[in-house]
């Protein structure tokens, strides 16, 4: 909490802002999906990202059906797709720290370029011929490690080109987007690797980057000024982790999305061998499958306002891990084309309505300052689940039959379903997150830098005893806040010969650190601390004392220094 416990803004005043950005669950439902369109840096965007997604679908088709020609067995097609997916699981928590530390759009055009520079290698290579099974992995997987950088950088400034009201429907519509190139782009595809070839669909990939690369070089974002200085890799990565350990609403997602990642999967990695040899097929067949997939989802996408207006979240999370098992085993048993794509419908529609309320549920459930690293936690999970689903499918496929492995992948999925049992998501609402912005740097007596510390913290509570378990209660929440943001050791102390008095202690590695943790406090978290100010008694607010740590080996012989100068206590009746 801030340390201002005299702070004017209350529960009450954070209620209010949400109720002026709106509900975001009624904001979904009542909006349009196609309202963020009327921003044009997003509108931009969008249609940039539309090009380069039907690029991507494209060389999907003809990577996999490549491996098909130069791979006879089923884990090394299956392994196409685990390869553009395990970069993800791996790197994305990296990527989602260099997002929050630095300029998005910046990130943004060194994955794009990156991805670019591989699709030509790739193209070349397929072109010369001396393309095999490894090498084509290892591109594809290259091309994961620049989706892997991109991915936290875009979702994270989706928030920065429409109103936090227009970002649900922002995200719906990135989805919309990314499956109608699914729903065509694979049709495309197989029409183009049956007509000219996988060359051809390397080409067409390399070539689609080029609008969204201009279109990145020429947005200008405002420029957000640091007062305090970036962290370090492994500092922003460690922070992460601890946000989301700490956040039970996203870590909940995290483990649905990791079952939902893993059993969903088996539809992607194993199609080749679906349209080969359960519908007898080629290419062409291959497209139009993944196209009935990608038309399922966006029609999930359109409709997603609606259903979620009839069901509650967990619901319609369980209804789609449901649908998406029926589908998944009506596949495994289907001979024919249309049958199998009818089925490829309901779990094109399951996986959007899954998944944009997993990355909906993350965006509106962490602040600005660490959204890209909950976004990367939540992609890691999600893409780890598909990659180890990639490989298990492709080995059950190879050993027991294509058909076998889909039903498994169904069972799966049903267990997943189960999982809400447990750890239902929470409902679909838009906190305020904002920075609560009451808390100022409080003066010291000491002179100390950025880098000095431990700093240590104690706050002081008069606690009558009738209210000693609401405190306890209370203080719950504020301990998981305190350690959440930043704060080690937290305790709460109280004290023998004053059985009133309780104290708090925590402390901070440094007094940047110090600093930085109290900056990150939300005005969703305001209410916290009205709570604990107001089981508070005594003519004086809290008392809190700010003194840092030292050794007395460090203090020079020459010139002793007085006892209190070798910790320097400060007090502020304020919050710390």
């Amino acid at each position: 909490m801030p340390d201002d416990p005299n702070a004017q803004p209350t529960a009450d005043v954070a209620a209010a802002d949400v109720a002026a950005t709106g509900d975001g669950a009624v904001d979904e439902e009542l909006s349009s999906p196609f309202v963020p369109l009327r921003q044009p840096i997003f509108r931009a965007v969008w249609f940039a990202s539309l090009a380069s997604n039907f690029g991507g679908m494209i060389q999907s088709v003809g990577a996999a059906w490549l491996m098909t020609s130069i791979a006879s067995s089923a884990d090394m097609v299956a392994l196409v797709q685990a390869s553009t997916t395990l970069p993800i699981m791996m790197f994305s928590l990296a990527a989602g720290a260099i997002s929050d530390n630095f300029d998005r759009r910046k990130i943004m055009l060194t994955a794009q370029g990156f991805m670019f520079t591989v699709s030509v290698a790739l193209a070349v290579s397929a072109w010369f011929g001396v393309i095999t099974p490894w090498l084509l992995l290892s591109l594809t997987f290259l091309i994961g490690c620049g989706t892997a950088l991109n991915g936290p950088a875009w979702q994270s400034s989706v928030g920065e080109m429409v109103p936090r009201r227009d970002l649900p429907a922002a995200i719906t519509l990135n989805s919309v987007g990314f499956n109608i190139a699914r729903s065509v782009g694979p049709a495309l595809g197989g029409f183009i690797v049956a007509a000219a070839g996988v060359v051809a669909s390397f080409t067409v990939n390399a070539l689609s980057y080029i609008g969204l690369v201009t279109v990145l070089a020429r947005w200008n974002p405002p420029k957000i000024e640091r007062v305090l200085p970036r962290e370090t890799l492994g500092i922003a990565m460690s922070a992460g982790i601890r946000y989301v350990a700490m956040s039970p609403n996203i870590r909940s997602v995290l483990l649905r999305g990791a079952a939902f990642g893993f059993g969903a999967i088996a539809v992607q990695a194993l199609l080749p061998l679906v349209a080969r040899d359960l519908v007898k097929g080629g290419p062409l067949t291959f497209g139009l499958l993944l196209g009935a997939f990608g038309a399922g989802a966006v029609g999930g996408a359109l409709l997603s306002a609606r259903v979620r207006r009839a069901l509650s979240t967990e619901t319609l999370v369980r209804a789609s891990f449901a649908a998406f098992s029926a589908a998944v085993i009506l596949a495994g048993l289907s001979v024919y084309t249309v049958t199998t794509m009818a089925a490829l419908l309901i779990a094109g529609a399951s996986w959007v309505l899954a998944l944009s309320t997993f990355n909906a549920t993350v965006q509106l459930s962490a602040p600005r300052w660490v959204v890209g690293r909950a976004l990367a936690l939540y992609q890691m999970a999600t893409f780890g689940g598909m990659a180890l689903g990639s490989w298990v499918w492709g080995y059950i496929a190879l050993h027991f039959g294509t058909d076998r492995a889909l039903y498994c992948a169904g069972a799966v999925l049903l267990v997943g379903a189960a999982l809400g049992l447990r750890y239902a998501l929470p409902p679909l609402e838009q906190l305020n997150l904002d920075p609560l912005s009451r808390w100022q740097v409080p003066k010291v007596a000491v002179d100390i830098e950025p880098r000095s510390g431990p700093i240590i913290v104690t706050i002081e509570y008069i606690i009558r005893e009738e209210d000693i378990v609401p405190f306890l209660n209370v203080m719950a929440e504020r301990r998981r806040i305190r350690r959440r943001d930043g704060a080690r050791h937290w305790a709460l102390l109280r004290d023998l010969t004053d059985p009133q008095l309780w104290i708090e202690r925590y402390d901070s590695p440094t007094w940047v650190e110090y600093i930085r943790q109290n900056q990150r406090v939300t005005q969703a978290d305001a209410m916290i601390g009205d709570r604990v100010r107001a089981l508070h008694q005594g003519p004086n607010p809290p008392v809190v004392h700010r003194v840092i740590e030292r050794q007395t080996g460090s203090l020079p012989f020459a010139q002793p220094q007085p006892v209190q100068d070798a910790a320097t206590p400060t007090t502020d009746p304020r919050i710390g």
